[in-house]
């Protein structure tokens, strides 16, 4: 076990301790659900990674329509008869 000092504001330490958050358990927990948590700059970066645009999607109704077809003939495809 590790022990570590952290210094809080006065007012701000009494509100954590009569809330519990300081209790080892919960610290853990919190740790734990930020550790998993993706940053900021990563949601970022997702995003700007999903409004770049795709050169080979094609969106045109006619794309789309084609689209729908080949998904019903896989799906007619796939039941049994």
């Amino acid at each position: 076990m590790t022990t570590i000092q952290i210094t809080f504001p006065d007012q701000l330490a009494k509100e954590a301790e009569e809330a519990g958050l300081l209790a080892p358990e919960s610290m853990e927990r919190m740790l734990r659900q930020n550790l998993g948590a993706p940053s900021l700059a990563q949601i970022f970066e997702a995003m700007d990674r999903v409004s770049e645009p795709d050169d080979e999607i094609n969106f045109s109704p006619e794309a789309i329509a084609e689209e729908i077809r080949a998904m019903r003939a896989e799906k007619r495809a796939q039941t049994p008869a």
